[in-house]
């Protein structure tokens, strides 16, 4: 037989291969655009490896390659069964009755024909193990399963090749027990196929909560390091505080705090996320994952497209502005003051009605501009005068000249960071947005992304802490017309912006609940479909 691959050619991993056979929009996603997500099943998986595979086999977790091939990985174990080598396959799940599965027999004949390649002879039979059912499938490699083989691979090959995603498996249930499915959203996309023909929410299959913790380190002099799996935090004065890493999500360094490289390489490995800010909330910088290359390319093709870029403008402008509307409404209502916000309200509402049907992007920044300044000037009027700490007559920065516009820049740069941690998780390139310009070194597509979650996520958080008198002269530093917050204003600012993310919001069109901080990365995924899949979702947030 003729060689399969081509000597400049990466190897395909033959866990790829068993990806393919179970999808080919899973294959894609694992090993042309190296998204790779753990969840309970694999852990599960590694375990029972670990194990069981190790403590059983003749020869255990044989690496071999082939060139001919254009394949590597790892048998489990290969054994001496009635005078010939067999190679065999652990499965946590159950067999398909006395069979195997197709994506498990796939790779037992991959790991059959690497093994008689790697020892020169001939390797006639496999066995896979299920242990949920305790049973082992026999599997006889003939020409039948070669050529199988054969076309997988080149299968395999075609689909590297290509830039756009193969579209969402038809068998539904394959869906539900897949790892990457928070990244794939299928459900999501079948919704927009037939939901609103059915009346019916779309199956939740996107997690509702990150399980892991954000870490926020904010006292000077602090410093980070790693001791095995865990995160160790040292206070400049106080004794170390060790965190496991599992549990990890995110650090964020605010200041003069310093991070040994050691922990840098973990949580790059680990997918934890790295940002840092300045003392006063300033974003500085993070560290993106590398890959990507694949997403960023269709994003580039995408946006080049004006009619595409005008419509996600449209969308953005739109949502921000009705939540604005929203927010006032609803303060309003509850301090009894609708009347005197009404004039902004009908203002704005006439500026979302011009961006409906706004075509031109400058004169879509035009009509989002004069809702903004409407927004502004009517929320000093749902503020407790009471709370003389945080007087408000105007948005200003650069630098904030009171305690109200500080907490409020404070805040849109958590939540700048957030959502590029979002975009970076997601493998776009915030460089490229559609309604901001890039005027100054922020992300576009970050800043495009935020407007999403301003009204809702920090707005009204801010506002219901100044109404609840929580602010007080000493959360700030006053120097001249300049207002910083202090460390307690910080730390007051951290905790009511992370508290708000972790409430729930109900998405208006998919129908299922989820907290905010997942609806950030959500929102950065539905945006991706609006040219990687079936667009109709993105911008639809709104408070309720």
């Amino acid at each position: 037989m003729e060689a399969l691959a081509e000597d400049d050619v990466p190897l395909m991993r033959v866990m790829a291969l068993h990806a393919l056979g179970y999808c080919e929009r899973l294959f894609y996603l694992e090993e042309v655009e190296e998204i790779r997500v753990a969840d309970d099943r694999v852990y599960a998986g590694r375990t029972l490896h670990e194990t069981q595979v190790d403590q059983d086999g003749d020869w255990s977790s044989v690496q071999l390659e082939s060139q001919r091939w254009g394949l590597k990985g790892k048998v489990d174990y290969v054994r001496y069964r009635d005078g010939k080598l067999v190679a065999f396959e652990h499965k946590k799940g159950r067999s398909r009755g006395d069979e195997a599965w197709e994506s498990d027999r796939l790779q037992l004949i991959a790991y059959c024909v690497l093994l008689e390649e790697h020892l020169g002879k001939p390797i006639s039979e496999g066995r896979i193990r299920y242990h949920a059912n305790n049973k082992t499938v026999i599997l006889s490699i003939g020409e039948a399963e070669l050529e199988r083989l054969t076309g997988a691979v080149a299968r395999g090959r075609a689909l590297a090749q290509s830039l756009q995603r193969p579209p969402v498996c038809a068998n539904e249930n394959l869906c539900v027990r897949c790892s990457l499915t928070p990244v794939c959203l299928p459900e999501e996309e079948r919704f927009l196929s037939h939901g609103e023909n059915e009346n019916a929410d779309a199956v939740r299959l996107f997690p509702a909560e990150d399980e892991r913790r954000t870490i926020h380190i904010t006292e000077p002099g602090t410093r980070l390091g790693r001791s095995g799996h865990e995160i160790v935090v040292t206070p400049k004065d106080s004794d170390p505080v060790r965190l496991p890493g599992r549990d990890v999500g995110t650090l964020v360094l605010h200041g003069n705090v310093q991070m040994s490289t050691q922990l840098l390489h973990y949580a790059i490995a680990n997918d934890i996320g790295v940002h840092w800010l300045s003392g006063g909330g300033r974003y500085v910088g993070s560290v993106a994952p590398p890959g990507g290359v694949q997403r960023r390319l269709r994003q580039y093709r995408a946006l080049t497209e004006t009619t595409l870029r005008t419509r996600l403008a449209r969308s953005i402008a739109q949502c921000k502005v009705e939540n604005q509307v929203r927010l006032l409404l609803r303060v309003a209502r509850n301090r009894n003051c609708r009347t005197e916000v009404e004039p902004a309200v009908t203002a704005m509402r006439g500026e979302i009605r011009a961006i409906a049907v706004c075509d031109n992007p400058d004169t879509l920044r035009g009509h989002e501009g004069q809702a903004g300044r409407r927004y502004f000037g009517a929320l000093p009027r749902l503020l407790d005068p009471e709370c003389k700490a945080m007087v408000f007559c105007g948005r200003n920065r650069r630098p904030p000249q009171d305690g109200f516009n500080a907490a409020l820049s404070f805040g849109y740069g958590l939540l700048y960071r957030d959502i590029v941690a979002a975009i970076n998780v997601v493998g776009l390139d915030a460089a490229l947005g559609c309604f901001h310009q890039p005027r100054t070194a922020a992300w576009p597509l970050a800043l495009d992304l935020m407007e999403l979650f301003r009204a809702v996520v920090w707005d009204l958080s801010l506002i219901a802490s100044v109404n609840r008198k929580q602010w007080r002269d000493e959360h700030f530093v006053r120097g001249g017309n300049q207002v910083w917050l202090s460390d307690r204003g910080r730390k007051l600012a951290i905790d009511l912006y992370e508290n708000r993310k972790q409430e729930e919001w109900r998405h208006p069109m998919l129908g299922y609940s989820m907290s905010y901080a997942r609806a950030m990365e959500l929102e950065v995924r539905l945006l991706e479909k609006e040219w990687s899949g079936k667009p109709g979702l993105f911008g639809k947030m709104r408070l309720r």
